[in-house]
This record gives C-alpha cells, structure tokens and sequence, in this order.
C-alpha cells in the first residue's frame, strides 16, 4: 500500500502517524470479543486486555467490548476488581449479545447502565448496543418491539434469507450483523453472498457491523484457529471488506466488489490524504467517513492486537 503520512489524535490527544484518509477507514473498527473462539479467554485477562488496549496508542481503533448477557455479573466484578486508574477515564463501550429471554434481557441492562455509566465500583461503563441471532424476519420484528431505541440493535441474519431479513430491519430502524468465517471453512461465506449482504443493506439504507473470520487485512490463506495443528484455508480480509462497502455504496457494480473483496495486493491499494484507490477506481476520504459513520459501522474480533500486527506489517500504520 501506498500512502503519506498525516497525523490523527488518539484520545489522549498525542499524535500518531497514520494517514487520514487510513485513519478514516480504522477509527473504531475493531470491537473486541476476546471472550470468543477462537481466543476464548476467561474474562479477567479479557477485560485486562481492553484495557490496556484502551491505554494504548491504537485506542482510536478500538471499538466495544463484546459480552454476552449471561456474564454481565462476572464482567462487573472483574472490572472493578481493575486497579485503581490516577485519570479520569471515559465510559467503556460495551455491545451484549442477548440471550433466549429478551425482556428480561432488556430490564438487566437498564439496571446495568444505571449504575455503572458514573462508574459505581469502579471503571464507568456503558451498555450502547445490543446484538441478537435471528432465523428469519419475523423475530426481527418481534425483537424490535422488544428492544428499546435508545440501544443500537444489530441483527445476525441468515445469508439464505438476507432480502427478507434485511427488508424488515429497515422498516425496523435497525442494523444487521453478518458472519464472515469461523473455526472451520465451511463457515466462510463466499465472495458474492458476502457482496450481495452488502449491496442489500446499501439499498436499505440498513448500517452493519462483521463478525468472525476478519484477524488480518487483506484476503490470504492463514488457519482457522489457533491450534498448531489447526486447518487452513481463505479468509476474506477487513479492509478488503470495508473498501468493498465503501465502494459498493458510491455506486460500484457488483462484479468490481466482488473483485475488490477478493484483492489480495496490497500494492493494489494506494492511499493518500485524500482518498484511496484501488485499480482506476476511486473512493475520496469524505466517502470513506460517511461509510464508516453511517454504514459499515465496525467487525467483531477475538484479538486486537493481531490485525494492528498485520496493519503496520502492511505499513497502513
């Protein structure tokens, strides 16, 4: 990839060397799910994670932390249990994934958010989002009835039935969630139904957020988990995905996505401070932010650290 080098500010306001419209596409993409496969971590060394993430100089890359509804309580007690901190620190940003009893669900995090949001036993933090598999666009609906507007719902919707799906959490006000790969190949979706999920929430106006699957930038061959006798195969890479979605936006065919989701050069990719392009195509920063704010919104990932390794191995950082 080829690209100057700007500044941005993290939170702490020093400078890093990134270039803007990179730092446009990065900003707030990775929410972390260290509590999931295949990192699996126990939730103490998760939680120690996000923060020293949060301290870090990548921390305006760091999205939510990912945590299911059934272990809101342990998650509580291993943030307060976080040493004392000598700043003053702003809220952790938190996306739950429900569970089978949505009310219930739903009354836990107002509880939740009531109390931690000014940091009662310890770190302050936030429940912003809620996340929920769903089999078909009815629970979409029913959920939506559910689930109160204050909180940004992200439905997981099969790729079989994505048009339905996607149809009604537009009329939902909602989002979608897509799954991009998992511990096997046979959860790897392909390049065109990924592309199709893509140009339909575009069509929507229906913002999204990824899951699984996405550790490194750019479509190669890498295993499924960490095991060393782990199997190996393509997985589909995240800035080939949110590139596609930005492209896919503005008005790129179907075909060229497709294509772009299956780059594999970085040299294929030429940033600067103004936009990015790929081919003799071209995608202007203003683009890439409003894409990013207003439409593929983030991707969930069990390790931050290893996609920032393959960012800076790229040079993007």
């Amino acid at each position: 990839m080829h690209f100057a080098a700007p500044k941005v500010r993290d939170q702490a306001g020093d400078q890093l060397d990134a270039n803007n419209a990179a730092a446009e596409l990065l900003r707030d993409l990775i929410d972390y799910a260290g509590l999931f496969p295949p990192a699996s971590l126990a939730m103490a060394p998760a939680v120690a994670n996000y923060e020293a993430y949060l301290r870090s100089e990548r921390s305006w890359i760091l999205g939510r932390f990912i945590v299911p509804i059934s272990r809101l309580a342990e998650f509580q007690e291993k943030l307060a249990g976080l040493p004392a901190s000598e700043s003053e620190l702003a809220p952790w940003r938190l996306s739950v994934l429900l569970s089978d009893d949505p009310a219930a669900d739903v009354a836990l995090i107002r509880n939740f958010n009531a109390q931690m949001i000014h940091g009662a036993g310890g770190r302050p933090a936030v429940i912003e989002s809620v996340e929920a598999k769903v089999a078909n666009a009815q629970e979409i609906s029913w959920l939506s009835e559910i689930i109160p507007t204050e909180l940004t719902a992200y439905f997981e919707v099969p790729l079989s039935s994505s048009a339905e799906c996607i149809a009604a959490t537009a009329v939902c006000g909602r989002r979608a969630k897509i799954r991009t790969g998992g511990e096997t190949a046979d959860r790897f979706p392909t390049s065109e139904s990924v592309i199709e999920f893509i140009r339909l929430c575009a069509a929507a106006s229906v913002p999204f957020k990824a899951t699984a699957g996405l550790h490194h930038p750019l479509r190669s061959v890498h295993r499924f988990t960490y095991q060393h006798d782990s199997a190996s195969g393509i997985m589909h890479g995240f800035v080939n995905l949110f590139l596609a979605s930005a492209f896919s936006r503005a008005g790129m065919a179907s075909e060229l996505a497709v294509q772009l989701l299956e780059e594999r050069s970085a040299g294929a990719f030429h940033f600067d401070d103004d936009g990015v392009s790929w081919r003799q195509h071209r995608l202007s920063r203003d683009e890439i932010a409003a894409a990013r704010n207003r439409f593929a919104v983030s991707f969930g990932s069990c390790s931050f650290t290893e996609p920032i390794d393959d960012l800076q191995s790229i040079h993007l950082l």
